[in-house]
């Protein structure tokens, strides 16, 4: 059967930063000759829309739900069905994450993870090969429709209060801290030098200046806080490479995943962290049943804020960003320290900040639901995977507003200075389709990662 193509187009978002990849690929998703794109991203896809309509096939959930592979991959978004088998290589959020959906409904996801509508018409409109036939449902029968409905309807509501929108005033304070820690730390060692007191001192400075850092190279990673996406790729090298010394690529590959299927095994990078960790209650049976056993995994909660971050930090690409961070430390330190000195000093920074952000990014998770792929529906897989920590000011500046882990994961792409405003509602809803909602005191919260 067919039908004809609304020539509008529906669809997900796509992200401001990654706006030139779309411009190099042709309908026929071959290289363009002509490189970045010379129109806009709204002049573009009106381009596209004036193209002659053309009949498009019509798709049962029980055809599309077998390409679920890896060299066969469709996705249904606003009910439109997409081949994203060729894009997945060059999706800037890793091809894991449409090989994740593969099969599936992912309208959710997609508006949850891209923030503008114009530029996903770029990316979508070629691979576009269908839609569902009228008698099928908006998701997979399995899936609570009244609930995602609700869903769909809290997120319009948000998008009409403004909620989605940056205040750069917000991030430059932000910012501003973590210069000025680091810029102290360096006064302190020129004026007093390099003593035992001193070092350790201003190596907790610098701790928070990294720790701090985090947070902000998290936003950078998720918004477009800057209004021209040229700027917001500048700012997300410097802060989340100048400054934290980690590769952009990296994390898109490693963290998205972990936002498109949280604790789902094996899918979720943040929960596939053997063979010297295992968590939740599928992984100890699987280790467990093959007699697996790479280290004493009853004393694994004593070294897991070790060696869950730090060896992270060892994986270099994009060399010229990546290494200006090692290039200041030694600039700043090296006349104190020497080389070695530096060295040491660089890693006990790291050393010192990794239990700080792994209790802060796991107490949210790794004592909540960690299963296999269930296919539900993105609202419950969020929430049932996610929990809170109590709002205080301490809590908020300790945890980069991260507290409020359940609005970030329902919206990554939500300024964290709006998930306050937003978490009554989340609650609500919560609570009117009898899905727990799991507020804990921070220490309770520590405490259960451990135990």
């Amino acid at each position: 059967m067919k039908l004809e193509e609304n020539p509008e187009g529906n669809g997900s978002l796509v992200d401001k930063n990654q706006l030139y990849l779309g411009a190099k690929h042709q309908a026929n998703r071959k290289p363009g000759a002509s490189g970045k794109a010379k129109l806009s991203a709204r002049q573009e896809s009106n381009a596209k829309c004036d193209l002659p309509r053309k009949s498009l096939n019509m798709y049962t959930w029980q055809e599309i739900q077998r390409h679920n592979q890896e060299t066969d991959q469709w996705l249904v978004i606003n009910r439109k069905v997409y081949d994203v088998t060729g894009w997945a290589d060059r999706h800037p959020g890793g091809h894991q994450v449409l090989n994740h959906y593969a099969g599936e409904d992912a309208t959710d996801v997609f508006r949850a993870i891209h923030p503008d509508p114009d530029i996903v018409r770029l990316y979508l409109k070629p691979l576009l090969i269908g839609e569902l036939a009228p008698e099928e449902p908006n998701q997979e029968r399995n899936k609570n429709s009244q609930l995602v409905e609700d869903f769909q309807e809290l997120r319009r509501t948000l998008e009409t209060m403004n909620i989605f929108n940056a205040n750069q005033g917000f991030f430059f304070l932000h910012l501003s801290q973590i210069l000025i820690l680091e810029a102290l730390a360096w006064v302190i060692v020129w004026h007093f030098g390099s003593g035992w007191l001193i070092t350790i001192f201003i190596s907790f400075l610098l701790t928070v200046a990294q720790a701090q850092g985090s947070f902000l190279q998290h936003d950078m990673g998720h918004l477009c806080i800057f209004k021209k996406s040229k700027w917001n790729r500048l700012m997300q090298k410097f802060v989340m490479s100048h400054l934290k010394g980690l590769s952009v690529k990296w994390w898109n590959n490693q963290h998205f995943p972990h936002h498109v299927k949280t604790n789902i095994y094996p899918k979720d990078p943040d929960i596939d962290v053997g063979p010297l960790f295992v968590i939740g209650d599928l992984q100890p049976v699987k280790y467990g049943k093959n007699k697996i056993k790479f280290v004493d995994y009853e004393k694994q909660h004593l070294y897991f804020h070790v060696g869950e971050l730090t060896f992270k930090h060892f994986f270099l690409q994009e060399i010229a960003w990546v290494g200006s961070f090692y290039i200041r430390y030694f600039i700043t330190f090296g006349p104190f320290y020497g080389i070695f000195g530096t060295i040491v000093l660089i890693y006990s920074v790291k050393f010192l900040e990794s239990p700080w952000i792994v209790y802060v990014t796991q107490m949210s998770h790794i004592p909540m639901k960690i299963s296999k792929e269930e296919n539900q529906d993105w609202f419950s897989t969020q929430v049932l995977a996610t929990c809170n920590v109590e709002q205080s000011l301490f809590n908020d500046w300790f945890t980069g507003h991260l507290n409020f882990q359940i609005e970030h994961h329902l919206f990554p792409t939500m300024p964290r200075h709006n998930f306050h405003k937003v978490a009554p509602l989340v609650k609500s809803l919560c609570a009117k389709h009898g899905l727990q909602y799991v507020n804990k005191p921070m220490l309770k919260a520590f405490g259960d990662i451990l135990w």
